[in-house]
């Protein structure tokens, strides 16, 4: 049997990082820096640089204003993101193989991966991680587990936008997967969300597989250390 192959990312070397993790093929990270730069700043005109040409492919005014409307808004929703303490998140693709076509009707299966930092109260980890749940409102599906990291909670809600927020009215699964660090003073929150309700099994099964490589200290470090 081969080794499964991993590529590693440039953020893998980052001096501050404060944890490590892996996600399988199909998600494509956001680059949140580079699409939400500080007006002014070297990145802002890195960006009009990149978004250049597609407006100047523009075929006329009014989709070139339409694309500009489209990325602010997108700009604002990971700003929204950013301030409630995400600092990653990612689009999955896949391709709907379990053989209920009706589900996805030949389209690909899209997923919404983010992974965000929350203060807690200073508690031993496992109360951490049982408290995280027990005061979510609507959380079903409710499993404590021990992972290589450390004791984790995973549950699952459904929400329905409301009418008014302009958004399709489509079930929205959102699959939770809560971590305490081992300062006990906070935990990440990883979070997978689609309007696949129907492969919600599979799409928890993603999460877990997500949430067991989560690594608080470097491997590739305490892999070196090993090798010595």
């Amino acid at each position: 049997m081969n080794s499964p192959t991993f590529i590693l990312h440039d953020s893998v070397k980052d001096p501050d990082a404060e944890l490590w993790f892996f996600e399988p093929a199909g998600f494509t990270a956001l680059p949140l820096d580079a699409l939400l730069p500080e007006p002014g700043s070297p990145a802002a005109d890195e960006l009009r640089t990149v978004a250049a040409p597609f407006l100047d492919a523009a075929p006329n005014e009014l989709v070139r204003q339409q694309f500009i409307a489209h990325f602010a808004s997108g700009q604002q929703l990971l700003g929204a993101l950013r301030v409630v303490g995400t600092v990653h998140c990612s689009i999955g693709v896949h391709r709907d193989d379990v053989g209920e076509s009706s589900v996805s009707n030949g389209q690909p299966l899209l997923s919404f991966f983010t992974l965000s930092w929350r203060d807690t109260a200073m508690a031993p980890r496992g109360v951490t991680a049982a408290r995280a749940v027990s005061a979510a409102e609507g959380h079903t599906h409710i499993e404590y587990l021990e992972l290589p990291c450390g004791p984790a909670t995973f549950s699952e809600s459904v929400r329905t936008p409301s009418a008014d927020s302009g958004l399709p009215q489509l079930p929205l699964l959102q699959v939770h997967a809560h971590l305490p660090h081992p300062d006990c003073k906070r935990l990440v929150v990883l979070t997978l969300s689609t309007t696949a309700v129907a492969r919600r099994d599979q799409y928890r099964a993603i999460l877990q597989q997500i949430a067991e490589t989560v690594s608080f200290e470097n491997p590739l470090e305490a892999g070196t250390s090993e090798a010595r």
